[in-house]
């Protein structure tokens, strides 16, 4: 709810049967504005950006510390950040980001971080299923929009075209419209809900990362929040035996 109010964000139900324009509906509360659903956005990314780069940050002196192997969580965790902020960077394209927004994506982000890092020390687990219900959260988030975009709530991004940069992230066709990236960006944060769910499940300490190697289809990604401890581990030795049959 505090998310909600910070980023303006507001999504109540449309009284069956409104004949309401949709400048009407916006101006109830019903639907927001492009400048909303930017504003939303814009802070849900800055925000999804930093669990990633904190857990990988530590992984990683963790293992330089121990002077061993980090069992294939880095990369994944680095990866995470890096989509992240990738979407960010689309959604920039739209619209750049008053002074006001930008200071207080400073303070949350600062509060953010250090909260994370300090909370990643003393439980990832715990981290971890945070990330993946904050990933549900900015998988809703899109859904609405979506759907806003296919009911003609949402005129303004209907048939706007694609960026460049998402075309070329995504590898989108050049006909590729606002709703095609918003569809893309959705299925990276339903990957996330599923990595941080999953790893949560998993001894911190011990287990492999089960998407070192490969990520399982988006079916098995988008029907469960995650796999089980034991489901990752067949997942893993699944990987190992395609691996195996590549080399031969």
């Amino acid at each position: 709810r505090c998310f909600d109010i910070l980023s303006g964000y507001k999504h109540k139900p449309i009284p069956e049967g409104s004949s309401m324009s949709v400048e009407e509906l916006r101006k109830g509360g019903y639907l927001m504005t492009e400048e909303g659903w930017l504003m939303r956005i814009l802070f849900l990314e800055t925000i999804a950006g930093v669990p990633g780069m904190v857990a990988a940050t530590l992984r990683h002196l963790r293992s330089l510390r121990l002077m061993k192997r980090d069992a294939g969580w880095i990369h994944t965790l680095l990866e995470e950040a890096e989509n992240e902020r990738m979407h960010l960077m689309t959604f920039m394209t739209i619209k750049k980001p008053s002074i006001w927004f930008r200071a207080l994506i400073l303070g949350a982000q600062g509060v953010f971080y250090n909260a994370f890092f300090l909370s990643y020390i003393v439980s990832p687990r715990t981290c971890h299923r945070f990330v993946g219900f904050l990933e549900e959260e900015a998988v809703l988030t899109y859904t609405r929009c979506i759907a806003d975009i296919e009911q003609g709530r949402f005129p303004e991004w209907a048939s706007k075209p694609a960026p460049s940069i998402a075309i070329d992230y995504w590898r989108l066709e050049p006909s590729a419209t606002l709703l095609d990236v918003v569809k893309a960006v959705r299925a990276d944060e339903s990957t996330h809900r599923f990595v941080n769910h999953s790893l949560a499940n998993l001894k911190q300490k011990e287990d492999l990362n089960p998407f070192a190697i490969r990520e399982p289809d988006m079916h098995t990604k988008g029907s469960r929040p995650g796999f089980t401890r034991e489901e990752s581990a067949a997942f893993v030795e699944e990987s190992r035996e395609i691996l195996e049959q590549s080399r031969h």
